[in-house]
């Protein structure tokens, strides 16, 4: 049994829970993080150096980095679906895979802290609407591309890509700010609200 590391209301452990549930992969959740078992106790630091959640544990190997967690997923289920085989197909999905934790997560991080957070620390009036700024002009690179392809983000497949920017885009949907109008970008959410396992852990009440 796989055993997740990393309590439900966390982005990051949702996007494990969901491709687990898209590959059939039966598993046990356990809280970990921030109002539960602290992560900065060294047996967890054992499992993490970060001391951040997800952690997956799958018998004696140990992994971190949620994308990569996800992946890993793929591989172990053989599942081509969500990750393919063909090198060019699979290097699609990984670089939006790449740029949802890279690129788009450091635009939303101030805006999101903020708004949905309310950290003391984080209640900088120009640093909110710089980051509003260019979380938004993320979005409209996500609008883009499914304009471009779709329905899904690397085309007519889901994927994990869809995974990751799924959750994604539902919190950029919750978060209460001005949104732009992006028709395709709020079809795609509404696609993706068709899955079961989208509606358990990406679009469920939880940013």
């Amino acid at each position: 049994m796989l055993r997740i590391l990393g309590k439900q209301s966390s982005i990051n452990v949702r996007k494990v829970l969901w491709s687990c549930e898209e590959l059939g992969l039966p598993y046990q959740q356990e809280d970990w993080g921030a109002g539960y078992r602290a992560t900065d106790t060294p047996a967890f630091l054992a499992l993490n150096p970060n001391a951040m959640v997800p952690v997956l544990v799958d018998g004696g190997f140990v992994l971190w980095e949620s994308n990569t967690i996800c992946r890993y997923l793929a591989g172990r289920a053989s599942d081509t679906r969500l990750l393919p085989l063909e090198p060019a197909r699979r290097a699609s999905v990984e670089q939006w895979m790449d740029w949802q934790a890279t690129e788009l997560n450091n635009a939303w991080r101030y805006a999101f802290m903020a708004l949905v957070r309310q950290s003391p620390a984080h209640q900088d009036p120009a640093a909110i609407e710089a980051s509003i700024a260019n979380w938004n002009r993320h979005m409209h690179i996500l609008e883009r591309q499914l304009e471009r392809g779709g329905p899904f983000v690397c085309g007519d497949a889901f994927t994990l890509a869809d995974v990751v920017l799924g959750l994604s885009v539902n919190r950029w949907a919750m978060t209460p700010l001005a949104h732009p109008e992006l028709p395709a970008v709020r079809a795609y959410y509404d696609r993706l609200d068709q899955r079961a396992a989208f509606r358990r852990h990406g679009r469920n009440g939880i940013a």
